[in-house]
């Protein structure tokens, strides 16, 4: 994806260190949970897609986007490949049913635009539903902004390069090496098939209603910072009056004694 302005243009900073990082991340944490706090008081429906090219980093930031708040408010759907019978369903019909109600925020790690990105490029679905998907999605998510769900759609765009690295990373890593599938080297050879596909979805789907937002994310760290700072401020929020918490006080042991109780503990190898 090209570059558009001057500050675009000039070298990519150093990679960010993990002390710098996680003293950011650590700020944007408590303004998540007051942004957690007023969702719930206002009932708010809040839908976040995450999309992107595989070893872009839609997962871990996910997991720093929720690491410190609550999963029944901040609930993650991740859908599998589909059941014979949601492929006879309406296309769009297994991610309506997961939604926001009021109060809750869902974020999709890949959503309905698996239709325009890995079905279309590896061959599952045919053009004509792949075009057919593309003319009726904004209408779609029109429907849904009608609701009242606020909708933030993210590409997640990595490098050529970058991504090389990672995927053999993953191939020389016992950690991720599960993250290592069949898909993604096929996908490796096709890089401008996808970047064709990416484009054409832009072109169709990046309306004033719903638009998409690309965070460069050659940077694992600078990438997730940048899109939890944008999501805070796509959502207007204030700090709610927060309560003193006072610790009650323990009651008396009484006649309680400790049960004598051949108790299995865990070996302590650590």
């Amino acid at each position: 994806m090209k570059r558009k302005d001057q500050h675009d243009a000039a070298a990519p900073p150093e990679k960010m260190k993990r002390k710098d990082y996680e003293a950011e991340l650590d700020k944007l944490h408590v303004e998540l949970v007051k942004l957690q706090q007023w969702i719930v008081a206002k009932q708010l429906k809040v839908c976040i897609v995450f999309e992107g090219r595989d070893t872009a980093g839609k997962g871990g930031t996910i997991k720093a986007i929720t690491d410190r708040v609550s999963p029944r408010v901040f609930r993650v759907v991740a859908l599998p490949a589909p059941t014979e019978r949601e492929l006879s369903q309406m296309y769009m019909q297994r991610y309506l049913k997961h939604l926001p109600a009021g109060g809750e925020v869902v974020i999709f790690d890949r959503s309905w635009y698996n239709r325009a990105g890995v079905e279309r490029v590896m061959g599952f679905t045919p053009e004509s539903k792949v075009k057919r998907f593309l003319r009726i999605t904004p209408l779609v998510e029109r429907s849904i902004i009608e609701s009242e769900i606020i909708l933030l759609k993210y590409w997640l765009e990595v490098s050529e390069e970058e991504q090389t690295l990672r995927l053999q990373a993953r191939a020389d890593d016992g950690r991720k090496i599960w993250k290592l599938t069949p898909m993604d080297l096929k996908s490796y050879g096709k890089w401008y098939d996808y970047s064709r596909a990416r484009d054409e979805m832009f072109v169709a789907t990046d309306t004033p209603h719903a638009p998409w937002f690309v965070a460069r994310t050659d940077d694992k760290r600078r990438g997730r910072l940048n899109i939890i700072r944008h999501i805070l401020d796509q959502i207007p929020y204030e700090s709610l009056p927060r309560v003193k918490v006072q610790l009650p006080k323990r009651q008396k042991r009484g006649d309680y004694v400790e049960p004598d109780h051949p108790y299995r503990y865990v070996k302590e190898r650590y």
